[in-house]
């Protein structure tokens, strides 16, 4: 703000732009002498057909703008003074030209050009551009350049005015300016009233992990490689589906590849109900917990809103709320000195704070620490009832099936329990998951939950595997043996810490006299193992926290042994 007045940041409207081409004659002739006075005292050419100009107001009076020049017909005001050839850098399809950035005199100096070049920029950068360029004025040169452009030192001549070729990567300037002036453009974000319908910054994606997929490719022309790389940077399950479930998909498979599948996922639903001893109505099917969190934050909360949540925790969590929504967001810090294991004291009083929204893993990602059903439901209790609690089951199969809070969930008005089923029943690539509550709950999300949410495959491999619990059981109690074994191993290795888990993963604390976790992640993924490097996901992690997903036995004992080579490999040099 100026003063107490926000700047607005809008699209030119038509009468903007007479504005616009009488103050360029004003600034661009009479004060700069760039060009000679008319007396129409009017400005303007033939870029202005197709360029677009992105005025800054301040109480509705115009005091600034820029123009961006896209590449749809391939003409540049540069062209004027510059042979294609002459520009050391390319110019194609994706080349934006950024023009006359202009505040008119008695606002100059203050944050409006900034505003105007950031903006511009956004524009460029959410409309696929790749290069920008620009003749800058020698007197803003320095600006351009402080703020990551790059100089040619090609320079022209205009009227009175000396102008320098400059220009950038998009995605360069945006990693420069992320890394030495991100908190600046806060506050420039919170002196604006940003009216372009463009997010200030780039929407940050949500990092799951998966960078394995690196390796194997993303556009999947040789799925033999996954037998090169260890994925223990995701928690996939090291087993199997159930074999009931892969024989009837693989017998149906050209049938179910073409087939819709049921609109509603009501079997689904119905299958779940049965199976957990709950009615259709509180469950509600999606396509992976992530789809339901999405769905159901999105519709209940706004910027105004208030949520607790766990800290560290899942990173979807923060995603959603910090980065998408944008409420605010309090922590219930967990710290290792008590295992990062959740106070419920502390959030019962916490909980009496009026939020909007409570948000519980239980077990938590990625510490593997788990808060009994009993002492979970009784501390749930005592928070007022106009508080949604939402309980992310996605590991509790681990924990035993006695510990889920469906059945609590069900018949209280404001918890929902979110299932995924990915991880416990090997379905990672199917995508099946659903919300267990009060219909209460689930009536507005499901008059919002798209039609065919739930994929054929993920609709059918999710009811088979309700009704495989033995072979399940089985994959859990070895899942343990496994972890133990690993841990045991784990701790031989340089003196590694590993965390007591209750899941199919462990968390552990690197020597701090020793290589970081980012150094041993990326030097793992040289040899074809990827792990989780946490540091993102919490705010008390150091540089010095990894977390792994247990697989099977001899996978383990190849991990352990990729770990040590690393190890040593980096102490010795």
């Amino acid at each position: 703000m100026i003063g107490n007045k926000q700047i607005e940041i809008s699209f030119a409207t038509s009468d903007d732009r007479s504005k616009i081409y009488s103050l360029r004659h004003d600034v661009y002739a009479s004060e700069l002498m760039q060009h000679p006075e008319n007396e129409a005292r009017f400005f303007q050419d033939k870029f202005d057909d197709f360029n677009t100009y992105i005025v800054a107001k301040i109480n509705a009076v115009l005091v600034g703008f820029i123009c961006v020049t896209p590449p749809i017909k391939n003409e540049y005001s540069i062209d004027k003074y510059f042979s294609r050839g002459e520009i050391p850098f390319p110019v194609d399809a994706d080349t934006f030209e950024l023009r006359i950035l202009t505040v008119i005199k008695e606002f100059r100096g203050k944050p409006i050009a900034v505003a105007l070049m950031w903006a511009a920029f956004r524009f460029i950068q959410s409309h696929g551009g790749t290069t920008i360029m620009a003749i800058g004025r020698s007197e803003v040169l320095n600006m351009y350049l402080k703020l990551g452009f790059k100089t040619t030192n090609k320079t022209i001549k205009v009227g009175e005015v000396t102008f320098t070729l400059i220009n950038s990567n998009v995605e360069e300037l945006n990693t420069y300016i992320e890394k030495n002036f991100k908190n600046f453009f806060i506050k420039v974000k919170n002196q604006c009233n940003w009216k372009l319908g463009i997010d200030f910054f780039k929407p940050a994606s949500c990092y799951h992990g998966g960078a394995f997929f690196d390796a194997i490719g993303n556009e999947f022309d040789d799925l033999s490689k996954r037998n090169e790389i260890i994925n223990a940077d995701v928690l996939d399950a090291w087993f199997n589906p159930a074999p009931q479930l892969v024989k009837e998909l693989e017998a149906h498979l050209s049938w179910i590849c073409k087939t819709s599948p049921p609109t509603d996922c009501i079997g689904m639903a119905n299958g779940i109900a049965k199976a957990r001893g709950l009615k259709p109505e509180n469950i509600l099917p999606g396509s992976g917990s992530s789809d339901l969190i999405f769905l159901a934050f999105r519709e209940w909360l706004i910027p105004e809103s208030r949520v607790l949540i766990l800290d560290p925790t899942y990173g979807e969590y923060f995603h959603v709320l910090e980065n998408i929504i944008g409420c605010k967001v309090d922590r219930i810090n967990l710290v290792k000195a008590k295992n990062y294991t959740v106070d419920l004291n502390e959030l019962v009083t916490r909980a009496k704070d009026k939020y909007d929204l409570i948000v519980i893993v239980n077990p938590n990602s990625p510490t593997g620490q788990h808060i009994p059903r009993v002492s979970l439901e009784n501390a749930l209790l005592q928070i007022p009832a106009s508080t949604r609690i939402w309980i992310d089951e996605t590991y509790i199969e681990y924990c035993g099936s006695e510990q889920t809070l469906e059945k609590f969930a069900a018949k209280t008005s404001n918890c929902i329990v979110c299932k995924s089923m990915s991880k416990v029943y090997a379905l990672s690539g199917l995508r099946a998951a659903y919300l267990c509550a009060s219909p209460f709950q689930l009536e507005k999300l499901r008059s919002i939950s798209p039609p065919w949410a739930v994929s054929l495959p993920a609709q059918i491999g999710a009811l088979i595997a309700l009704k495989e619990g033995l072979y399940y059981e089985k994959c859990y109690q070895e899942t343990h043996v496994l972890r133990e074994e690993f841990t045991k191993e784990l701790r031989k290795l340089n003196s590694i810490e590993v965390l007591e888990s209750k899941a199919n993963f462990v968390l552990c604390y690197l020597p701090k006299n020793g290589p970081t976790a980012e150094k041993i992640v990326s030097k793992c993924k040289e040899k074809g193992l990827y792990l989780r490097d946490v540091a993102n996901m919490g705010v008390n992690f150091d540089d010095y926290t990894i977390r792994i997903a247990i697989k099977d036995k001899e996978t383990n004992q190849k991990m352990l042994m990729l770990i040590k080579q690393v190890l040593e490999q980096l102490n010795l040099g």
